[in-house]
């Protein structure tokens, strides 16, 4: 199969990035081990979304919040319940990368934050094309959990999260 080579969205919007705000030290990777020591940290919407801002879209040298597919209006936190919620919106509603999209989100949380927390990760309503798809398989645990032990998409995510692109 030959490598695909015209992009799904051609000529996106780019956005002016923002600022951490309130100039806090943002919280690295850490292991499990380390993140149940710090269970009861307090975590809020602006951590999250500078966790998960600067992801890079698969297709384009710009990160997901330069593209608006992020942003923090869409991000839920209820630390008292331990859930996040994240809904991000592609750029195109026909959008083949958005799995790969929630999936880096998925494993970007998975890497930073506490185990306690239950993630939730969409497609913002009315957004793409097959939303009820793709939000099934970005929330179903075996789903995720297959695709993580999958070695090609795990490289995939790596790229996304390392500031490159796939394509």
């Amino acid at each position: 199969m030959e490598p695909r080579t015209e992009l799904i969205n051609p000529a996106p919007v780019v956005h002016r990035r923002k600022t951490l705000a309130r100039g806090a030290a943002l919280r690295t990777s850490r292991t499990h081990a380390e993140a149940d020591e710090e269970a009861r940290d307090g975590f809020d919407a602006e951590e999250i979304f500078e966790h998960i801002k600067d992801i890079n879209d698969p297709e384009h040298p710009y990160s997901l919040e330069q593209l608006d597919v992020v942003s923090q209006a869409h991000v839920t936190v209820d630390d008292n319940t331990d859930r996040i919620k994240v809904a991000f919106t592609p750029t195109v509603p026909h959008c083949s990368m958005a799995t790969l999209i929630g999936l880096s989100i998925r494993v970007k949380l998975l890497r930073v934050l506490p185990r306690r927390f239950k993630v939730d990760i969409t497609v913002s309503p009315g957004s793409h094309s097959s939303e009820v798809a793709v939000n099934k398989q970005l929330n179903d645990k075996e789903r995720v959990a297959a695709a993580l032990e999958n070695p090609n998409l795990l490289e995939k995510v790596d790229l996304c999260l390392n500031g490159q692109t796939v394509m």
